[in-house]
């Protein structure tokens, strides 16, 4: 199939890259059109390098700015030409985590009107035209009041870009709406092989970590290994974010996790593909003994 047309909504720059990276790159290179829409700066966000602390929150908000760079870099690594802020640049301000005082400010994505920021996306969808969406569950993935509003806009914009009389443009039924997923099982898995490695980075139980889920849960899973450099490459470039040492990673909490080049989903919304049989295992010990989807657009005609 060559007119395939896939959507991503990530709430912040770094967020596509982390979990739906390898995914990306793996369409794009397959000749998809990839639309990445980012619905905010990532104005909060917690800055690892020591050179960069000026780039602080609470400086003018000159982080933001700079991670709309860091975020071309990413898209370029990636292969993604078609990106988006929802709305327009700045249109909603990172909220901060949960609980903290950003999430009150008057811009914050957190606050945003629902039917507003959905409208915006709807312009995307109705343009775009795509067979598939991809954005996080109804908790956000782990609790971000950003994420959590991203899958409540990319849910509504799902529902009224169907609909005639909402916006301008065609209407456009989206066929298949996906959330991103982490079975637990991958999280043990990388957990162990870190407790082998000298990364020195930290350690954190799964069972304490705020994501993950059951491996009966994941419906999906996209084998991008190939591309897993072009992820690297891309999460190297949200360096106030991210410390990067292949195959690890972590974020400003410096609690290391696996770089994953086979990404998994669950779809929400649409007909399943047919299953079958998970990626082989490879010399590293990676792969999957399950059979699931292993194509996004699997069973859209």
């Amino acid at each position: 199939m060559t007119d395939r047309r896939l959507l991503l909504v990530h709430a912040h720059p770094d967020d596509e890259s982390i979990g739906t990276g390898a995914t990306m790159a793996k369409y794009v290179a397959e000749g998809a059109h990839v639309t990445l829409v980012t619905c905010t700066l990532g104005e909060e966000g917690e800055i690892i390098p020591g050179d960069l602390a000026h780039l602080a929150a609470d400086r003018d908000d000159a982080l933001g700015p700079y991670r709309v760079g860091e975020l071309a870099a990413a898209c370029q690594a990636l292969g993604v030409e078609d990106h988006r802020f929802l709305g327009e640049p700045g249109r909603w301000r990172d909220s901060g985590m949960m609980g903290v005082a950003s999430n009150d400010h008057p811009k914050a994505f957190w606050r945003a009107d629902l039917d507003e920021a959905a409208g915006e996306l709807v312009k995307v969808i109705r343009e775009v035209r795509p067979q598939v969406l991809v954005t996080y569950d109804d908790n956000g993935f782990y609790g971000h009041p950003d994420h959590i509003q991203a899958h409540r806009v990319a849910r509504r914009a799902f529902e009224l870009a169907a609909k005639a009389g909402h916006g301008e443009g065609e209407p456009w039924q989206i066929a298949k709406f996906y959330h991103t997923a982490v079975p637990r099982s991958i999280m043990r898995r990388g957990t162990e092989a870190l407790r082998e490695a000298d990364t020195g980075f930290l350690i954190e139980d799964v069972d304490d970590m705020p994501y993950g889920c059951a491996d009966e849960d994941v419906t999906t899973e996209i084998d991008a290994r190939p591309w897993i450099g072009n992820k690297i490459e891309a999460m190297r470039a949200h360096a106030t974010q991210i410390t990067v040492r292949p195959p690890w990673y972590a974020l400003s909490n410096d609690i290391g996790q696996e770089v994953l080049g086979v990404e998994h989903y669950t779809l929400a919304m649409g007909v399943p593909g047919p299953s079958v049989p998970g990626p082989p295992v490879d010399a590293g010990g990676l792969g999957e003994p399950h059979t699931r989807e292993n194509d996004l657009f699997a069973g859209i005609h």
